[in-house]
């Protein structure tokens, strides 16, 4: 069974990127590749600095929309709690 993940990253201007993948290190090398979501490319390099596994996509992708629901500040919290 394939993991699944929500990850948080950390772009060169400051600003954070929520998103979800199933393989975090092919991801993380797409993203700064330029080759990644259409925000992040114009913010390179980015660093992830938050993630939470999944046992199936949905799941995934259920949490990554309600991490987008939250703000920078909670978004940050949670970053910080984690580091």
């Amino acid at each position: 069974m394939e993991d699944n993940f929500v990850y948080i990253l950390k772009c060169a201007d400051g600003s954070l990127y929520t998103g979800w993948t199933n393989d975090l290190e092919k991801r993380l090398k797409a993203h700064n590749s330029g080759n990644g979501a259409k925000y992040t490319r114009s913010r390179r390099p980015v660093e992830m600095v938050y993630h939470e596994t999944f046992a199936t996509k949905e799941e995934a992708m259920k949490r990554e929309f309600a991490l987008k629901q939250l703000t920078r500040e909670q978004k940050m919290e949670l970053i910080g709690k984690n580091l």
